[in-house]
């Protein structure tokens, strides 16, 4: 944590506070900062779940070069894309909304390792499950973009992996397609699957199938 700076709505968390409970506390510094102005300078990347408007765009010019900011306060961001773009055009930006690339949504892993557990009667849902389908969602990231959510974005933005196209989009039919047999895969080697599947290429075929009259 010695590289991690937090702010909450009061200011910076520092030693010198006396409302941070435990969570709070360990990431609470020595020091003179109080506001997220006061720490922003060359940090390479911003991760904000906070509230509208907080990040500003002398902000980003005082950040590290090529930062990574992931401003995802829902509906409005920290910072929109555009704005951080106008004052840096090689950072790398994600947020929480459907309108934008590189959203943020648990919707992109949530409905497949239930789809993976069910599949096994998985009496759990464990960590290996859990690590399964982020592996399986960074692979997708860096496959070639599905003609099937293209259109949605502007030119370039679905070119292939890199700043545009850093997290795959909820709208991606291929996501059952690898999350669901990766959690299933997990749950059979970590031992909590009572109902193993004996045959992966009929269970992909038939999840193929589903995702097909999912699309229509």
């Amino acid at each position: 944590s010695a590289n991690i700076w937090v702010a909450d709505r009061n200011g910076v968390i520092h030693s010198g506070r006396t409302d941070l409970d435990e969570n709070k506390r360990r990431y609470a510094r020595e020091t003179n900062a109080r506001t997220l102005d006061d720490i922003i300078a060359d940090a390479d990347v911003f991760v904000g779940l906070s509230g509208p408007h907080v990040l500003t765009q002398d902000m980003v010019k005082r950040m590290a070069k090529q930062p990574v900011i992931f401003a995802l306060a829902n509906p409005t961001p920290e910072i929109l894309p555009e704005q951080v773009k106008e004052v840096c055009a090689d950072a790398i930006v994600a947020t929480g909304r459907s309108d934008y690339p590189n959203q943020v949504n648990n919707v992109l892993c949530f409905p497949f390792i239930f789809r993976g557990a069910l599949d096994v009667g998985a009496t759990a849902i464990n960590e290996a499950m859990k690590h399964a389908a982020v592996d399986a969602i960074a692979q997708l990231a860096r496959d070639p973009p599905s003609d099937a959510v293209a259109h949605g974005f502007e030119s370039g933005e679905t070119q292939g992996f890199g700043p545009g196209s850093l997290i795959p989009s909820p709208f991606d039919p291929r996501l059952i397609l690898r999350i669901a047999p990766a959690v299933a895969k997990a749950a059979m080697e970590s031992g909590v699957a009572t109902r193993p599947i004996k045959n992966f290429d009929e269970y992909c075929a038939e999840l193929q199938r589903y995702a097909f009259r999912s699309g229509l």
